[in-house]
């Protein structure tokens, strides 16, 4: 029988606003505008806000029951709960392979972004790393082990730390772009020139509904909650009113401080026009100093969200061994730290395994696994603005 611990309850109300806000609020917002506003154009700002509200909705379901059942893993305990444990061990495989991979994804776009002040990290275009670069990935996912590893208090202050960054650079975007807002860019071609088919395009595959995800760690981590049954409820709905208001906002001040003259083709488009849209138009404008600040953003929101997915695949990899469908090891939680190392340490083998060096396939034209194709590396700066 694995030795069985206590799960320590330390996260209060800001800590676990913090997860959540920092879950959701990742690497999105740094490239999701110029998409939403090429499906959409200015109405992509209801898009937004239909993003908020349908999130909103699920956020109530997790409010209700990770307040009933602050368990450790909640995602996987829920339906053990309501279906039994082959549905259990489905979801949880299915769970544990993605949010592993997604703290490999969240490293890689840390590595291809920090490329931009330091292009030995990657090999090509593509975006593959050169060994330095693999070595780098390594390094800070076991420095997301070692935060994680001697208790989930060192965790929230770190990521109360990194979450504080990542929301300054978003304001300060807001606050200096709102100087250069144009408001006939809103009117040029029309509010709405593409209907509500581009409002909800831009929902799906402008990846509105993708900057929102980010509801589950909350849960996962609901047995170390003060007041679970009040905490996770202003944590969840807090954190999904404020993304949302950021997103709107964000969204706004981008169409209002593109120049003129690149509209002149309409919105169909503009996503072509840039690779890291605030940074690209603080160029633009002369903003070095806040170009800067946008690339830092970008190595370091994907690395605060890689670190939340290492916070939480270990509890869900302890529920699944709770739930008697998986090997039984996995469920030790250790006396002194409250933390479940065997499934930390698992967590820690599988994110590197995405990030192995594998061959490419017959028909792949890189060098490294296809899920890390899904971000878009950032070109170098210009020189000018690296002094």
């Amino acid at each position: 029988m694995a030795e069985q611990g206590k799960f320590k309850k330390e996260l209060n109300t800001t800590d676990l606003t913090f997860v959540a806000l920092g879950a959701i609020f990742g690497s999105g917002w740094l490239f999701g505008a110029s998409f939403v506003a090429q499906y959409a154009g200015p109405a992509g700002i209801i898009s937004w806000v239909i993003g908020g509200i349908t999130v909103f909705f699920l956020g109530l379901v997790y409010c209700e029951l990770g307040a009933a059942l602050p368990k450790a893993g909640g995602i996987i305990r829920f339906p053990v709960f309501s279906h039994g444990e082959l549905v259990g061990y489905l979801l949880a495989s299915l769970t544990v392979i993605a949010f592993s991979s997604l703290i490999a994804i969240e490293v890689v776009a840390a590595r291809q972004y920090a490329a931009a002040w330091l292009p030995w990290l990657t090999a090509d275009p593509s975006g593959s790393p050169t060994l330095a670069g693999w070595i780098a990935q390594l390094l800070l996912t076991i420095l997301f082990f070692i935060i994680n590893y001697n208790g989930v208090k060192s965790f929230a202050i770190a990521n109360n730390i990194i979450s504080l960054f990542k929301f300054v650079v978003p304001a300060l975007v807001m606050i200096v772009l709102m100087f250069y807002f144009q408001p006939e860019n809103l009117t040029a071609h029309g509010f709405a020139p593409f209907g509500s088919h581009g409002v909800q395009m831009a929902v799906t595959a402008g990846g509105v509904i993708f900057a929102y995800l980010g509801l589950t760690p909350v849960v996962s981590v609901a047995s170390e909650v003060k007041n679970p049954q009040r905490t996770i409820p202003i944590a969840l709905l807090l954190s999904i009113v404020l993304s949302t208001i950021i997103y709107i906002v964000l969204q706004l001040v981008f169409l209002g401080s593109i120049p003129p003259d690149m509209l002149s083709e309409g919105w169909g488009s503009i996503a072509a026009k840039f690779s890291l849209p605030y940074h690209d138009i603080a160029l633009l404008l002369g903003l070095g100093w806040l170009g800067i600040l946008v690339v830092a953003d970008a190595v370091i929101s994907p690395a605060g969200t890689g670190n939340i997915y290492m916070v939480a695949t270990p509890r869900v990899i302890y529920a699944w061994s709770r739930s008697g469908t998986f090997f039984n090891r996995f469920s030790a939680v250790d006396r002194k730290s409250g933390i479940p190392r065997p499934a930390l340490w698992l967590t820690l083998g599988l994110s590197i395994f995405w990030t192995m060096p594998f061959p490419p396939g017959r028909n792949s034209s890189t060098w490294f696994p296809a899920h890390c194709a899904s971000v878009t590396p950032l070109p170098p700066l210009p020189a000018a603005h690296c002094a």
